[in-house]
Order: C-alpha cells, then structure tokens, then sequence
C-alpha cells in the first residue's frame, strides 16, 4: 500500500500542477449558499486499485475526465441537431440558434442526401427535404452556411455513405470563404460499421467504405489537425434497441478497427488517433448511463496505450458527444419529454461528455419547431449555470454505486470483445449477421418488459390520458422544398462546365481504381459544380453496392 499511496501523491501532485496551469471560466463555483466548492474530491485513504481504475481527471486511464479541470475551465460545446427544407430555410434556423447562445452547429441531412440521391432522382421524389437538409451541390453548402464563417464556428454533419463527398463540399466552401484548412473545426460522423450495425444507410460495401474512411483520415490527419474526422457512433445502436453495454462494447470494437485498418494503411496511431472521437446515447437509467461513459474512457485509454502502442496521451482520451435518446420520447403527452431529456442531458454531463445534443419535445412527432428546439437550448444552458454540477470535475467519482456500475460495464464490454474477436473481427461478425441479433434480442426483451409493465414508460403503460389531444405546434415540410431543390439543381446543371464534370468524375474513377486517395479528386469535383449523386455513381462503378444478408 506505501507504493500505491507513493503513486497516488506523485499523480495527486501532477494534477495540482495541471490546475494551476489551467484557466477557469469567469464564474462563481459556490454553492448558492457561499459555500466554497473545491475543483475536485478524492479520497484521503486511497484504496489499492485507486489509481489503476480511477486516477485524477485529465490523467491516464481518464475514468474521472479528459481534462484537469473539465467544466470549471471550459463547457461542454452546446449543440442542436438542426435541418429540414431547402438550405436557405435551415440556414435561417442556425442563425437563430446561434443568436440564442448555441455554441456548436450540427448539420441533420434528408433521406436523399444520406442515400448519395440528387433531389431530381426518383427514389428522391416525395423525401426531400422532410427529415433533415437536402444538400446535393456546392451551391446548396455555400447557402447551408451563409454568414457563418467557417473559421469561427464548429461544425458537425450527420452524414455517413456519402460522408466523403459532403466533406468535400465544405472543404470548398470554406477556401472559397478564405478559411485555411489547418482552421476548420468539427466533426464528420464518417461511421460506417454502425450503419452496417444497425442505422442501416450504407452505400458501397465493407471493405470499399472502409477504403473512404482510411483516405479521409489520411487527408484530414495531414491538412485539418483540429477537425475530428470520424465520429465514432454508439447512439444509434442504442437507437436501434441495444443495451447500454451493448452500445458501449459494440461502439469501441468500431473504433478499434478503424485505428486497425488506419495503421495498416500505415498512418501513425499518435498522428491520427487524438482526433477521433465518440457519439453516446444518454437514456433513462441515469446512473448507468453515466458509468457507461466513465467505463468507456477507461476502456479506450488501456487499449490504446497497452495494446496499439500509442505514446502520445491525447491519443488515449477518448472525447465524445452526447445526444439524448430519441427512442425515449413519447407521441403521448409529449411535453414530458422535456423532463426526460433533462435528465438525460444531466446524465451526459455527470458522465463528462464535450459537447451535447438535447432533444425537442416534439420530434416523435415532426421535426423540431423553432420554440421547441429554443426550450432544448435552454435546458442546457439549465443544467449548465443553474445546477452546480459543471463546478467540481467529475461529482460523482467515488460513489459506491456509480464504481461499482463501471466495473460491470467493463467487464461486459470485455466479454463482448472476446467474442467479436473469435469470430474475426468486426467485419466479419457483421456479414455474420452478430451485432444485428445480439440487438434485436436485446430490443425484444426490452419491449417485453415495457408490455409486461416491469419497466413503466409514463403516458404509454402507465398514467395514461385517454383521449388525448396534442396542444403543441407542429412543423410540416410540404412539397415547396423538392421543388426548388429540384429547380436549382436544373440551373446549375444548364450553367456549369460540362467538360470540366467530366473530366472530374473521370478523376474520380482513376482514384477509386488505382488506390490513390480519394478526397483531392471528389474536393476538384465539388468546385466543378459536380453533383453529389453524379459522384456517387461515377464511385459504384468501381466500388458496387452491398446486400445485407437476412439474419431472422
């Protein structure tokens, strides 16, 4: 035990130094009384796996936080999932919520867009613009961001089949506005193994996507060392019914193969590593939400340390966004869902997430309106200056419960990593059909307990209203957006270059035949007012397309 207590003093003392050196955010961190709240609480008589499991936040293994001082020194970045219509209308919408003390901007695409379908495709027609933003061109990017320099603001898109070319385009738009690449800030949500998993929008086969992935980490590693190149996302595999160690072994399995198939490529795991970063559902057990981010970053640090070798120590934080769950929200009674995304944003932020996501009350029922998706921010900016949680690094540390969940939630994951791993991988578990069972079970034994009532979901088993009738606004996207989608699309098409497309789409089978990386020639395309669809077919030609096989 002296050497554990040795130890813990030499990291207790490096942790000092790191605060010291560390800004605060002008803010009182009392309590509302006037009682002074100190940066961080540990024990005086650490126990002997104190510093193997838990350690001082911004230190290895990160179960307490990424950084010394977490919300003392800087918030979580305040995000709105935000995109429906035309670009013009959802530009509109940003304007409004950065006006309002959003921090971070968060691109929702349309069923089209996701697929890589131009407006004008007929498996388009009737889709554009309801569930998100169509974006097709370098023209439509230009209007998605008009008035918002790219140089200033982070930017993260919900885009994955079709994720190079969609980069591409704000690559360009962001030259064209003068930022340097080396400026650009956000996070691309490039995860494909999740689509395969469970969201289901993929484009071109496995291997082929994986093939994208590694060229944009290449590019992005090289020219935009602040951007977050994939977003590694368990969100939607909770979505999709799994369990909250489901979600968290099944998310970092992803994230191991892609630093696999990166350092195949031979990328340097300390070169791209540190700009990876996660994606977490937050949903209704509280506490174990907020143990299944903690395990995750313990989990992720030993990995990357112990088993890829990396040496620089951003390479071992693991960094994540939360958006709370949708699956969660009601169509009955839906302004309880404030209170459930409450809650859930807590969660996230007791679990130290970097930047979140909070639903709007109504989104069961159509995409947020502008006053629903102001009460989101708001319940943020609650939990943020109102509660007291954002002033001491990680609140909960300690607890006997919350340590306890941990624990499981790596043991599970680790059970789950050894069976990913006897059967090949992730890859091969996928065409295996694994990850689709093991969540489709779990979904099953979910719904079987909501219709059972053992768990009590309120307004749907439970404290029912009958007859109710819904008070809340709603927005609906009639068909005005497909239109002059369509109509902008037809003009750019009569204006362009037709040589130049091309040429450019030629460019663009070359790469995709000979291996050379893809993002220089699809970038060349996108300020050849190419379309996103035309790139897309000019890359199935070489690629083709993918068939899940059935599992039930």
């Amino acid at each position: 035990m002296s050497s554990q207590l040795e130890l813990f003093n030499q990291m207790k003392e490096k942790w000092e130094k790191d605060i010291q050196s560390s800004s605060d955010r002008d803010y009182s961190f009392d309590t509302l009384s006037g009682e002074t709240v100190d940066p961080l609480y540990y024990p005086v008589n650490p126990h002997e796996d104190y510093i193997e499991k838990l350690g001082f936040p911004g230190q290895f293994p990160f179960t307490r936080g990424v950084h010394a001082n977490m919300y003392r020194g800087k918030l979580w970045t305040k995000r709105q999932f935000s995109g429906f219509g035309t670009p013009k209308e959802t530009n509109a919408r940003y304007h409004s919520l950065l006006g309002k003390g959003q921090t971070g901007l968060s691109v929702a695409y349309d069923m089209p867009t996701l697929m890589g379908y131009d407006p004008d495709h007929t498996w388009a027609k009737g889709e554009v613009g309801k569930c998100g933003v169509n974006v097709a061109t370098i023209k439509d990017m230009e209007q998605l961001f008009e008035g918002i320099n790219l140089g200033d603001i982070s930017v993260s898109q919900t885009i994955n089949g079709p994720a190079v070319i969609l980069l591409a385009f704000y690559i360009a738009v962001a030259e064209n506005q003068g930022v340097a690449l080396a400026n650009l800030r956000g996070t691309l949500q490039n995860d494909i193994l999740k689509e395969f998993i469970a969201q289901k929008e993929w484009i071109f086969p496995p291997e082929p996507s994986m093939r994208v992935i590694t060229d944009m980490m290449a590019f992005c590693t090289e020219y935009m060392p602040k951007f977050n190149t994939i977003s590694i996302s368990g969100y939607h595999i909770r979505e999709a019914g799994s369990t909250a160690a489901q979600e968290l072994a099944f998310t970092l399995a992803n994230g191991f193969t892609y630093v696999e198939y990166a350092m195949a490529a031979g990328l340097d795991v300390d070169a791209f590593a540190p700009r990876l970063s996660f994606f977490f559902n937050s949903h209704l057990d509280f506490f174990e939400e907020i143990a299944k981010y903690r395990a995750a970053r313990r989990i992720w640090a030993k990995r990357m340390k112990n088993t890829y070798n990396a040496k620089d120590s951003r390479s071992w934080k693991l960094r994540f966004h939360t958006q709370t769950a949708g699956c969660s929200l009601t169509a009955q009674q839906p302004e309880n869902n404030i209170a459930r995304t409450g809650f859930q944003g807590l969660a996230a932020v007791l679990g130290g997430t970097q930047s979140l996501h909070t639903n709007s009350m109504d989104e069961t029922l159509a995409l947020p309106t502008e006053k629903s998706a102001e009460i989101a921010l708001r319940t943020q900016q609650l939990i943020a200056f109102e509660t007291g949680v954002a002033n001491v690094a990680d609140p909960l540390g300690g607890s006997w419960y919350v340590e306890s969940l941990t624990d499981q939630m790596e043991t599970r994951a680790e059970k789950y990593f050894d069976e990913i791993e006897n059967l090949g991988g992730v890859i091969p578990a996928i065409e295996k059909g694994y990850f689709q069972m093991e969540i489709a079970r779990a979904a099953s034994d979910y719904q079987q307990k909501i219709d059972d009532k053992q768990l009590i979901h309120v307004g749907v088993n439970a404290f029912i209203k009958q007859d109710e009738e819904i008070e809340i606004p709603l927005l609906e996207i009639g068909d005005e957006a497909e239109n002059r989608q369509v109509n902008a699309l037809a003009q750019l098409r009569n204006e362009r270059d037709e040589n130049a497309v091309q040429l450019a789409l030629s460019q663009i089978q070359d790469a995709c035949i000979n291996g050379y990386n893809i993002m220089p020639p699809i970038i060349a395309a996108a300020k050849s007012f190419v379309t996103m669809g035309e790139i897309i077919v000019a890359m199935k030609a070489e690629f083709g397309e993918w068939q899940e096989a059935a599992v039930f």
